[in-house]
């Protein structure tokens, strides 16, 4: 009796999210957003890939709503999972202008694949999170590289953080700004994967990709005078690979 209880509040707490997502988050997040006092550090590495015929862009899936309302109506497609979480983003990030594409990084399916590849080849940006939809945290396939060397185009390795902050207790440490918090997005070193990269390179680059996004983070973290807010084995991480 319990179990089916909690199911049900679960359900239904899905089903409140779904309704409220597209009708009060833009415009909770748009009032949030103006109080925030935002800095880009490393833009001349968003700059450098500016020009590319395509780009995929990667982030924590903890830290998707930081960059939201500073990269409104830009065109931006997301790559949002498949699961019922995904559901709750796909009906709020159109309300900032941007496109979705229902897939994960590590499980895509071969439409949404097409839709990926047809993208860039078009010129665009997508957006990935490599840990998401369900962690472990800062870990990532090499879903992203693999599309980096099918395509030729470059990976932007981003880490974007705040204080203060909320820190949901989910695998992700999902944050939200609070008011008037300082906002660093900040970015790393592009990523290029060679055309015959064979797989033990491929797998070196995702690995050095994971390395770049936890760098700009802690660089991020670094100039809001803070340490990060990670599990210590990314620090150690981290750490390894300077």
């Amino acid at each position: 009796m319990g179990g089916a209880v909690h199911k049900w509040v679960k359900g239904s707490r899905r089903k409140l999210g779904a309704f409220l997502m597209p009708r009060v988050a833009p415009f909770v997040l748009r009032r949030l957003s103006r109080s925030w006092d935002v800095e880009l550090i490393g833009a001349e590495h968003r700059a450098a890939v500016g020009d590319a015929p395509g780009c995929l862009w990667t982030f924590w899936h903890g830290r998707m709503l930081l960059g939201l309302a500073e990269h409104e109506g830009v065109g931006y497609t997301v790559l949002v999972s498949p699961s019922k979480d995904g559901d709750l983003m796909d009906t709020l990030l159109p309300g900032f202008g941007l496109r979705v594409i229902r897939g994960s990084s590590s499980r895509t399916g071969a439409r949404s694949l097409r839709e990926m590849l047809r993208n860039l080849r078009d010129g665009g940006t997508i957006v990935v999170t490599p840990d998401g939809p369900r962690g472990p945290r800062h870990s990532g396939s090499a879903g992203v590289v693999w599309l980096a060397r099918a395509t030729g185009f470059p990976v932007l390795p981003c880490g974007f953080v705040a204080s203060p902050a909320w820190r949901l207790k989910s695998w992700d440490a999902f944050t939200i700004p609070k008011w008037k918090a300082k906002v660093k997005l900040v970015f790393g070193e592009p990523l290029y994967v060679p055309r015959d990269a064979d797989d033990a390179a491929l797998k070196d680059a995702n690995e050095e990709l994971l390395r770049r996004m936890l760098d700009a983070e802690a660089r991020g973290f670094a100039a809001l005078g803070e340490a990060p807010d990670w599990p210590a084995e990314d620090l150690a991480h981290l750490e390894a690979g300077l």
